[in-house]
């Protein structure tokens, strides 16, 4: 089994007999959904232990990279500059931008997703669309965030930096020559970021999924 997990230890976190799971895989017995649901949860119980290390590895297999990720949202319809900056509580610091529009946004942790991530794994998280917002917590200058976007071959729509200390002066520059908004929110914690985004945006725009 990929998550190294004998008959004997998955019929523990399942709470059966190991010779049910043995007539499971001859055939003996077919699945139902309760079953498969409490399948699906042991395997993931037992891979927290190492960190989900063997789910993270699965998901980068398929080209799915969640490192940093806090949400991800799509919109079927899309919203504008003005109702992002009133949802996260922001304001614009560079002076020279296009007002695209947005279909969605991602919520990320910059230091896990800017030093955890490789190359092109880190616009792997842009999502159904790159005409987004991507939104960085656990930010100091914002400096990285923006360099991580000078760099890349895809550009967000808007880039949004959570509570920095102090807006680096070289961040507002690459936001100015990529003619992207830099918006600063001033929500007091990520998760009142991402509720306020959820309730103002998420209302307005139904989810695409």
């Amino acid at each position: 089994m990929v998550f190294g997990l004998s008959q004997v230890e998955l019929a523990k976190y399942l709470g059966v007999a190991s010779s049910v799971i043995s007539d499971y895989e001859k055939n003996r017995r077919r699945p139902g959904m309760k079953f498969l649901r409490a399948f699906i949860d042991s395997l993931l119980k037992y891979d927290e232990l190492s960190g989900y290390s063997v789910t993270k590895r699965l998901a980068q297999s398929m080209g799915i990279v969640a490192t940093g990720v806090i949400d991800v949202v799509e919109f079927s319809r899309p919203v504008s500059l003005d109702e992002l900056v009133n949802a996260v509580e922001g304001y614009i610091v560079n002076s020279r931008f296009v007002a695209l529009p947005i279909y969605g946004y991602t919520v990320l942790d910059s230091y896990e997703a800017i030093e955890g991530l490789r190359g092109n794994e880190f616009w792997s998280i842009m999502g159904l669309s790159s005409i987004r917002a991507l939104i960085f917590t656990r930010v100091s200058t914002g400096r990285s965030p923006m360099v991580a976007v000078r760099v890349a071959p895809t550009k967000p729509a808007a880039v949004v930096v959570h509570y920095p200390k102090v807006v680096d002066a070289l961040a507002i520059r690459l936001a100015d020559r990529e003619m992207i908004p830099l918006i600063v929110s001033t929500h007091p914690t990520v998760d009142s970021l991402v509720r306020s985004l959820r309730e103002k945006l998420v209302s307005r725009a139904k989810v695409a999924r």
